[in-house]
């Protein structure tokens, strides 16, 4: 099921054993790679430490949060060895600028969907400029019309408005 990130981001998570909170998930851990979240940080309810709980050990998504099987599941961030390298990119999906391929600028990501059995990003969604959003409205990005992530944009194929407008017309 597709969830937006509002859904995901500054909710609870459960243990089940015990079924009171143990932590507040704060940001999401994104791998640029294949977009996938491979996990969330996590605000301990106890030690007020930052932790990482991975997707992998998320049993259950509730609209009030996650549920986990203990607290014990909660990991710092120096005991993930295979995920050192895509916490050391400390890669932000929201805010992030998008461009077509021909370097057009199309606005802003403020929005993504989730697909929550895997963790894949579905879609983006894009907040146009000021201008456009007149026009257009915001956009939304589906993940197979990306074509290049880099550190400081996102690079989509080309909008079908600009295309049909560049084709000649038939004789």
């Amino acid at each position: 099921m597709l969830q937006l990130s509002a859904t995901l981001l500054h909710k609870s998570v459960f243990s089940l054993r015990t079924g009171q909170p143990v932590a507040t998930v704060s940001g999401a851990i994104f791998n640029p790679n294949n977009l996938k979240i491979e996990g969330f940080y996590c605000q301990d309810s106890f030690s007020k430490k930052q932790l990482v709980l991975l997707y992998q050990d998320i049993r259950e998504v509730l609209k009030e949060g996650f549920v986990v099987n203990d607290h014990d599941v909660l990991a710092e961030a120096t005991e993930l060895v295979r995920l050192k390298d895509v916490l050391a990119l400390r890669f932000e999906l929201l805010g992030k600028q998008v461009e077509t391929i021909s370097k057009q600028k199309v606005g802003k990501v403020t929005d993504f969907a989730v697909e929550t059995e895997t963790m894949f990003v579905q879609k983006i969604y894009v907040s146009q400029s000021l201008l456009k959003n007149f026009t257009g409205g915001s956009l939304s990005v589906d993940r197979s019309q990306i074509n290049e992530i880099t550190d400081k944009r996102i690079i989509i194929n080309e909008l079908l408005g600009e295309s049909r407008a560049t084709v000649p017309a038939a004789a």
